[in-house]
Formats: C-alpha cells, sequence, structure tokens
C-alpha cells in the first residue's frame, strides 16, 4: 500500500508545526551586518578603487622610477653566468 500527504505550507507554519525557534529575527540582525560590510568594503573593488591600488605599487615620480629601472639593471647585470 502506498500513500501520499501532501501538505501546503510556509517554512513558518512548518517551523511552529514542529516546534522549531523562529529564526527571522536573526536572520534579518545577521542579513543587516552582512549588508553594512559589504556596502563599506564596496568602495574598495570600484574601478577607481582598483585602479588607485595597481598604480600604488609603480614608481610614482621620475626619480623612482629611474631609481628602480637602475636597480633592475644592476642586478641582472651583476648575476653570475652559468
Amino acid at each position: 500500500m502506498k500513500c501520499t500527504l501532501e501538505v501546503d505550507c510556509t517554512p513558518l507554519e512548518a517551523r511552529q508545526f514542529f516546534g522549531l525557534p523562529d529564526v527571522q529575527p536573526i536572520q534579518a540582525t545577521i542579513m543587516a551586518e552582512v549588508e553594512k560590510k559589504m556596502l563599506a568594503e564596496m568602495d574598495r573593488f570600484s574601478p577607481d578603487g582598483v585602479l588607485k591600488s595597481w598604480l600604488s605599487m609603480f614608481a610614482q615620480t621620475p626619480e623612482q622610477f629611474q631609481q628602480a629601472f637602475s636597480k633592475m639593471m644592476f642586478t641582472g647585470m651583476n648575476r653570475p653566468k652559468g
């Protein structure tokens, strides 16, 4: 014998029926915190923020560029030949 029982209820109604706690207030609090953190970090990943972080790795003045280039050249020239 096969018996099928279909229950049409919302998740909240099912939790109440089984005696489980209502998690909506906790979920709302956690989601608000996640949203706040995401909005705070969003500026770091804007095109302007990403470009600034990439450009900070390179020399900013001609003197810094010249020093970096000289350092690379002298390091390459002083390598022992193998």
